[in-house]
């Protein structure tokens, strides 16, 4: 028999509980907080009460404690985005003809290899992935050859317009808290000096960035509810919800030492142990148990809901609904989505934000590389396979008398108009009416 909560409400003097009538004395019931009248409310006295859940509140704080903390598919999700984000490096990419060529290094990187003291680009990177998705932004200031974060829920961003038109208006600079926002006298920055990483821009706001958890702050409150209504029916024994009544005629005194019986009895060491019922009371079960609730298709379907929001296939989670239909195909088809949707944009954005502070190469640009990371792999030697191909073209194209240079462009650019043929044969590339010696 599972624990009955103390029914509180009752008044502590026993001689004022005697001259209450019977009536009065059930509808001052109280239970989990709420009042519960045995006679004339549709609601009667359960034994599971009413647990409450409330949602996540829109800040850091918020979302790190009900959902990175408290929730073990958000945690999963913003896991998986981690283990593959810290998995890339930055290099320098140059130029050529407004299109990207090969990657290179200088010193001047050291800044993101060494963010900080013992610090690495993988830990610049989960900070970065961390504080985009609790709070949709990521700040960091440049001091010397090192960049200190700061606490996304303590800047706020300058917007002004030098023109005073406000169509001209753009962020001049950010502010940061260091005692609390909106408390003490804030430090100023200019954009210059400041990483902004916001990959979600957050449709209310110009310039700030939105959580991937907005959207699904419902799906956490409910995948979170759920689970503790797996965690409560055990607890109690793993009982369904029981209602007790009793009949106007029972008289108050058999109520109470009924109530007194049955506390006698609770707890999950009670279980399954017979219950004896007398003096008019009655036990109806209430609610739905786990099978009538059909709880793994309940809870899955949210589950799924909160890994597309974070772009994480559910099978890359180890969600029930994602390993259901799973197979190798389906699951390098979700990998390649994973780094081709989701990764590689975030790195570009990545690199854009970092780029503000540090300044590139003449003909250069800021870049990541993912050459090395074992998980893309499969795209790797599809990217081999397709310069095979156009190294086979450019063979055959130039064996053909089109002149080198034109078919390099042609290829690259994936534009045949840029071809020049040289006037020679082919094969021999020699002039017309030439012979062979």
């Amino acid at each position: 028999m599972r624990r009955i909560e103390r029914l509180r409400g009752l008044p502590k003097d026993k001689s004022e509980r005697s001259s209450m009538s019977f009536q009065t004395w059930a509808d001052s019931f109280k239970f989990g907080g709420n009042r519960y009248g045995l006679t004339g409310l549709p609601q009667p006295i359960t034994t599971w009460g009413k647990d409450v859940t409330e949602a996540a509140p829109p800040t850091l704080d918020g979302y790190a404690s009900h959902g990175f903390a408290g929730n073990g598919v958000v945690f999963a999700v913003i896991a998986r985005r981690l283990a593959l984000f810290t998995e890339a490096r930055f290099q320098w990419q140059r130029m050529e003809g407004g299109r990207p060529a090969d990657l290179f290094g200088t010193p001047a990187l050291s800044l993101l290899e060494v963010p900080w003291s013992n610090g690495t680009t993988g830990d610049l990177l989960a900070r970065m992935e961390l504080d985009v998705s609790l709070a949709g932004n990521f700040y960091a200031v440049r001091r010397g050859n090192a960049l200190r974060r700061l606490r996304p829920d303590l800047v706020s961003i300058i917007v002004g317009s030098h023109s005073g038109d406000p169509i001209d208006a753009e962020p001049v600079g950010y502010l940061w808290w260091p005692e609390g926002m909106g408390k003490g006298t804030p430090i100023r920055y200019l954009p210059e000096d400041v990483v902004h990483f916001a990959p979600i821009p957050d449709p209310t706001a110009s310039y700030r960035g939105m959580s991937w958890l907005t959207p699904v702050v419902e799906e956490v409150r409910a995948d979170t509810a759920a689970t503790r209504h797996k965690g409560k029916f055990f607890d109690n024994a793993a009982t369904p919800n029981l209602a007790v009544s009793f009949d106007k005629a029972v008289a108050k005194k058999e109520v109470l030492d009924f109530v007194e019986s049955m506390r006698d009895q609770e707890g999950a060491d009670n279980a399954y142990k017979t219950l004896v019922l007398a003096g008019g009371a009655d036990v109806k079960v209430v609610g739905a148990d786990l099978k009538q609730l059909d709880f793994k298709l309940t809870q899955g379907a949210g589950e799924t809901r909160i890994a597309a929001a974070g772009g994480v296939p559910p099978i890359m989670v180890g969600l029930s609904e994602g390993l259901s239909a799973a197979t190798y195909s389906n699951y390098g088809q979700a990998r390649r989505a994973f780094g081709d949707l989701w990764a590689r944009p975030q790195w570009r954005e990545a690199a854009a934000a970092l780029g503000s502070v540090l300044p590139a190469p003449s003909g250069s640009r800021l870049w990541y590389d993912d050459r090395h990371i074992p998980f893309l792999a499969e795209d790797q030697r599809d990217e081999a396979e397709i310069f095979g191909a156009d190294a086979a073209t450019v063979r055959t194209l130039t064996d053909g008398g089109y002149e080198p240079a034109s078919v390099l462009a042609a290829v690259q650019s994936r534009n045949f108009s840029l071809l020049k043929h040289s006037g020679l044969l082919s094969v021999q590339m020699q002039a017309p009416g030439t012979t062979g010696t």
